[in-house]
């Protein structure tokens, strides 16, 4: 059976590389050592209980949620650029 310009794996290969270089984003935003006690935006009290939740905290929960929706979702790389879907 003829292959083309693509193995049987490459579908999967795409899919790991995709996975990997999410994991890869997430680890190098990670934090670590001790939390700030107060949030670096607004000022206000960061709780005990979310500092030892989360290592290296520096925002409040409600600064956290505004920064988070501003980042949106990363998108990464359009890896379904596959021969199929371009001669749609």
């Amino acid at each position: 059976m003829a292959k083309g310009f693509v193995n049987d794996d490459a579908v999967q290969d795409q899919i790991d590389a995709t996975v990997a270089d999410a994991v890869a984003r997430a680890r190098s935003k990670q934090r670590s050592g001790p939390g700030l006690t107060q949030c670096e935006e607004c000022g206000a009290r960061i709780p005990e209980a979310r500092r030892k939740a989360v290592p290296g905290v520096r925002l409040c929960v409600a600064c956290q949620v505004e920064r988070d929706r501003e980042e949106g979702v990363f998108s990464g790389y359009n890896r379904r650029g596959s021969k199929d879907s371009q001669l749609r």
